[in-house]
């Protein structure tokens, strides 16, 4: 697919932004990003070191809205979707691609599933967390398969406002508490806890989900450069709300448990957290958490169902060089298929338990998408002969790109040598 060339002026790069159009699909993206592993990781931060990490929260928040920002003004700079521009470097990227979208999908749908199953179960016990997956992977089949995109924004939006208001309005009550422990708010990093920040800092809302966010864009009619100011106001606001979010959680950790020697170890800990926050505050406190743990698990479910099969359906049209718009991918059978993928076929790992095969996989290519989607957009957004004349803030993206590549790729050397070596 040859790529349209298109010199843009300065007004249409950076050209009038609607009042109405500020606010779009970036909050989407972002809750997505957010699952229960980083609330997890978030409260161990403050647990073990108090508030030192406040300053990884806006780094990483920072590096996610460049990552986000260059998905977007790809799609608005070059007329051309991700998948294209991966097809456009050759076909080792697609492949990629289409292999790690299989693998992840069909684990991830067990994965999310199980995390929303958690905390539902400790809400109300009298399913089990299997009944509670199941019902779950329904309940995100149902919304995608037969609503309209609207229908799932809109109930986005609501998820993340409960998410947001329950964890922050935790965080708040926790704040009393913090006054000894004021003076570890000064950003230094502690001996042998690199990787763990770096950690931190890499997964602040990220994940394949941000690769959908151009065609959330295409969803909400925010086409062409003009568009590229309201992408960086609505990116902006998307991981101001999730640095705020992260750190709420940091504080939560650092004032109920720093210096306690108190392990949250997994997505069960936050079950034993919840029941820390109801013994130290009040029992409704553990409800309110539970309620933003299980938000934070359904935002992601639900992107991901809603996100994913675009890309799966872009990948089909783009490597059968299939006549199909844009705009008609969510009707495609290619999506339809891959709704279906994520929804039943996971089923099966919550009766027989997740194959160590299939968790080996997923774990070793899914920590190297987010450097091949950093070094990715790096090359997309600087060859002119795809977007034509290149933004004026593209020496900060290519600066802040650059820094994300070497970051994941730190991560990735640590990830796998986890998965191989431990």
């Amino acid at each position: 697919m040859k790529p349209e060339k298109h010199m843009q002026t300065h007004e249409e790069l950076n050209g009038p932004v609607k009042k109405t159009s500020v606010i779009g699909p970036g909050l989407i993206v972002a809750a997505t990003g957010v699952g229960a592993g980083d609330l997890v990781a978030a409260l161990m931060a403050g647990a073990n070191y108090g508030l030192v990490f406040l300053w990884a929260i806006l780094i990483g928040s920072v590096l996610k809205f460049a990552l986000n920002e260059g998905v977007g003004r790809w799609h608005l700079t070059s007329g051309n979707t991700i998948l294209e521009g991966w097809h456009m470097m050759g076909k080792w990227a697609t492949g990629y691609f289409g292999v790690y979208s299989v693998i992840w999908g069909f684990v991830y749908g067990a994965a999310g599933t199980a995390s929303c199953a958690l905390a539902m179960a400790a809400l109300f016990p009298h399913l089990s967390l299997t009944q509670w997956a199941v019902i779950h992977g329904l309940a995100g089949f149902g919304l995608i398969w037969w609503g309209k995109y609207k229908t799932f924004e809109k109930v986005m939006n609501w998820l993340v406002g409960i998410m947001f208001i329950t964890v922050v309005g935790s965080a708040v009550l926790v704040v009393p508490q913090l006054g000894d422990i004021v003076d570890t708010a000064v950003p230094t990093l502690p001996e042998g806890s690199l990787v763990y920040a770096l950690g931190l800092i890499g997964g602040v809302g990220g994940s394949l989900t941000m690769a959908s966010y151009g065609y959330w864009l295409q969803e909400n009619k925010w086409q062409g450069p003009s568009f590229i100011r309201a992408v960086r106001y609505d990116s902006a606001v998307a991981y101001i709300v999730t640095a705020l979010f992260t750190a709420a959680l940091l504080l939560l950790g650092a004032g109920l448990l720093y210096g306690t020697n108190v392990n949250i170890s997994g997505e069960k800990g936050l079950i034993d957290f919840a029941s820390i926050l109801g013994n130290e505050l009040h029992p409704a406190v553990r409800y309110l958490f539970l309620i933003g743990f299980w938000s934070a698990s359904f935002t992601s479910v639900l992107g991901v169902w809603n996100g994913v099969p675009y890309l799966f359906a872009d990948f089909i049209r783009t490597i059968r060089h299939q006549h199909i718009s844009k705009e008609d991918l969510s009707k495609t059978k290619a999506y339809r298929f891959y709704v279906l993928w994520l929804t039943f076929p996971p089923m099966l790992l919550h009766f027989i338990g997740k194959p160590v095969f299939l968790i080996i996989a997923y774990g070793a290519l899914g920590s190297i998408f987010m450097p091949f989607m950093a070094i990715t957009l790096l090359y997309l957004l600087n060859k002119k002969t795809y977007v034509g004349t290149i933004d004026r803030y593209q020496r900060w993206s290519n600066l802040a790109l650059g820094i994300s590549i070497l970051l994941f790729i730190v991560l990735t050397v640590n990830e796998l040598k986890n998965i191989f070596f431990n």
